[in-house]
């Protein structure tokens, strides 16, 4: 184990990077989820972050982790698959910006569980900060009880509303998996574990179709999934998680001008007032002070 110093603004600076790569991220998904399907884009992306990380990861590998450090890479692994699955499913229902407004409720609920089970210390303007930027995404998901749905709407706020509570748990357990686990060895297993899940999945679900000219798009969100779980699981080493949860409402943004770049869904002002909120609210997080040891131990 070393001792590693705690940087929370360059943290805070590694989790918005982190976001941003990760909504490019899903704006493509959101394209491939269109184009061949959940389970076919799934598997494939799987298929190449494990290429990916393994490459990364094995020829620097010195040991393997204990059982406990396994333990924990398995169960995050568990809850970023079916999170991602949700998720992926849902975006291809509902309109981006919308569908990472309603995602939103994820790190108010893991703010909660950091208090819980990680014993962390907060400061009032973290807390304050938080929920001004939840206020913005009841104004959003207000802009959106205005407008008719149809079931298939429905059923994707449900899917991601479902993926919000496992991003919840899957943000506290990024903290507890980076004190114990260097960043590459992280994504090698998380890509290990969610490869494997799909694999079992296949014969109940149904079998992927081949990418075809995909494949480029396959590769993209490939490397921008890396990106952001390695950008993260250095952050999350650096920096409390109820912290850093609000980097999280950054991605609104970005998934508003994604949304109407890409697929020409439009921004309401309830959106942009929902926009403002949420960026005034994760300033302001950003500026809490919080009490944290100056160093703590985490993996070599």
């Amino acid at each position: 184990m070393n001792r590693v110093a705690q940087h929370p603004v360059q943290a805070f600076a590694a989790a918005l990077g982190a976001v941003t790569v990760l909504s490019i991220m899903d704006a493509v998904m959101k394209h491939l989820v269109l184009a061949i399907g959940i389970v076919a884009v799934s598997v494939w992306r799987s298929a190449a972050n494990l290429s990916v990380s393994a490459l990364l990861y094995l020829p620097r590998r010195t040991t393997w982790p204990d059982a406990k450090t396994f333990r924990v890479h398995v169960a995050r692994g568990v809850i970023v698959t079916i999170m991602a699955g949700l998720f992926f499913w849902g975006i291809g229902r509902v309109p981006l910006a919308q569908a990472i407004a309603l995602t939103f409720i994820a790190p108010l609920i893991a703010m909660l569980l950091a208090i819980l089970f990680l014993d962390e210390k907060i400061g009032p303007a973290s807390i304050v900060g938080s929920f001004a930027a939840f206020g913005g995404v009841i104004v959003i998901v207000l802009g959106q009880a205005r407008a008719s749905v149809g079931n298939d709407v429905l059923l994707g706020i449900a899917a991601i509303m479902g993926s919000a509570l496992c991003y919840a748990v899957n943000i506290v357990l990024m903290r507890r998996q980076a004190l114990v686990a260097k960043p590459l060895e992280i994504n090698f297993f998380q890509c290990v574990t969610v490869m494997g899940l799909w694999l079992l999945a296949i014969p109940i679900a149904s079998i992927p179709a081949w990418p075809g000219g995909q494949w480029l798009w396959v590769a993209v969100a490939c490397l921008l999934s890396t990106a952001g779980t390695l950008l993260f699981a250095w952050a999350y080493a650096r920096g409390p998680a109820s912290y850093l949860a609000a980097t999280e409402y950054s991605g609104f943004l970005w998934a508003s001008v994604l949304g109407w770049l890409v697929f020409r869904e439009a921004v309401s002002l309830y959106t942009l007032t929902g926009a403002v909120l949420i960026v005034g609210g994760s300033l302001v997080a950003a500026r809490g002070k919080v009490v944290e040891p100056p160093e703590i131990d985490v993996a070599a």
